[in-house]
């Protein structure tokens, strides 16, 4: 499917500050894949700005924040890579969700309600695929976000940057983004808006 709106466009968050993430590499693949689908896929890489920690206060001065905030709430999905660090999210996107999805003074409001988001992992060994599922759960009872059944789990064994993709790995992201393309298309005229509730 493809979007119908050109204004429509999915954000990919690359959250790893790390020089030679293997995340970072799922990101831009991410995009290679919703462009070729015929939607707009707008890529922001975390390494590229200096977001200070999440104090809930002075993290949402500044021309960054306002950049980022905006991003989020105005894209109709986004698709996250991350690293796995210890059985869990790396600390980076776990700043970037709390920074956006923080709601207060000011007019304020967090910017992920009613999103459709896919998640790209990135670990070390197979056996920690499941470890985004605690996001994934915030993100769905927190945001109301649909979050899309399909996951990329890349180890060491799918993906490095010397030898690039398995073809089992590019075959499971073809599949994740599609499904994720799908979802945001049909739930793109969804009759409901969410807020903070439970």
């Amino acid at each position: 499917m493809s979007l119908a709106d050109p204004s429509r466009y999915t954000l990919v968050v690359s959250t790893s500050l790390d020089t030679e993430s293997r995340s970072a590499l799922l990101a831009r693949e991410a995009q290679v894949e919703l462009e070729r689908g015929g939607g707009t896929a707008y890529l922001l890489d975390l390494r590229d700005l200096s977001l200070p920690p999440f104090d809930n206060g002075a993290a949402f001065d500044g021309e960054t924040f306002r950049r980022i905030h905006a991003l989020v709430a105005e894209a109709d999905s986004i698709v996250m890579a991350m690293p796995i660090y210890n059985w869990g999210a790396g600390s980076s996107a776990k700043n970037f969700i709390e920074l956006t999805g923080a709601t207060g003074e000011k007019g304020r409001r967090a910017a992920w309600f009613d999103k459709v988001i896919t998640f790209l992992c990135a670990g070390g060994l197979p056996h920690s695929y499941m470890a985004y599922s605690q996001i994934a759960a915030s993100m769905m009872l927190d945001f109301k976000c649909v979050v899309n059944p399909y996951v990329v789990y890349a180890s060491d064994r799918d993906l490095s940057p010397e030898q690039g993709f398995t073809d089992s790995l590019r075959a499971r992201l073809a599949k994740t983004v599609a499904v994720h393309e799908e979802l945001r298309d049909l739930l793109a005229h969804r009759t409901y808006r969410s807020d903070w509730e439970i």
